[in-house]
């Protein structure tokens, strides 16, 4: 079993990173989405786009960025991520998040959210094994008219007083 590296994208290489990526997602999962959604992500935060290989392979990746929420605070947004099928239960997911966590908070997030399918248990496991808490359900969200709950992972102070009234 060969180590798996963790690399954010590099815009000098995008026309090799983008179809890549784009690749894995629409392979590993059920919501489409066109090239400038990739585009959009990768150049307004590249170092929120962390890739994982395995050698020259691309075997999974998460797509984020950080912006300002109703003027009080930052917040982080995990768009996508997709691991290969045949890489998955080697937390690779669990290293990404982790990883895309890591640069928010540097970068100021007081906190992260995502949306994710209702009936993904693998993906909500996840990421409540990493702290996220669900804050709410978003009836037909997706384009298969399944239902999203919304995820949120307070880093700070600021967004865990009001992740407690959000969720009690």
């Amino acid at each position: 079993m060969s180590e798996i590296s963790y690399t954010a994208v590099t815009l000098a290489d995008e026309d090799k990173e983008i179809p890549l990526i784009r690749e894995l997602m629409t392979k590993e999962l059920s919501e489409p989405y066109t090239l400038y959604v990739y585009r959009y992500f990768m150049y307004s935060c590249p170092d929120l786009t962390i890739m994982a290989h395995d050698g020259n392979t691309l075997v999974g990746a998460i797509v984020c960025n950080i912006s300002s929420h109703k003027d009080r605070r930052q917040r982080g947004y995990i768009a996508m991520i997709a691991v290969c099928d045949e890489y998955r239960g080697r937390h690779i997911g669990s290293k990404l998040v982790a990883a895309a966590v890591t640069a928010m908070k540097a970068q100021g997030a007081d906190e992260v959210v995502l949306e994710t399918e209702t009936v993904n248990k693998a993906a909500i496991r996840l990421y409540e094994n990493l702290g996220f808490l669900r804050s709410k359900r978003l009836y037909k969200y997706y384009l298969n008219s399944n239902d999203a709950f919304r995820l949120i992972l307070p880093l700070t102070e600021k967004s865990t007083m009001l992740t407690r009234m959000m969720v009690e």
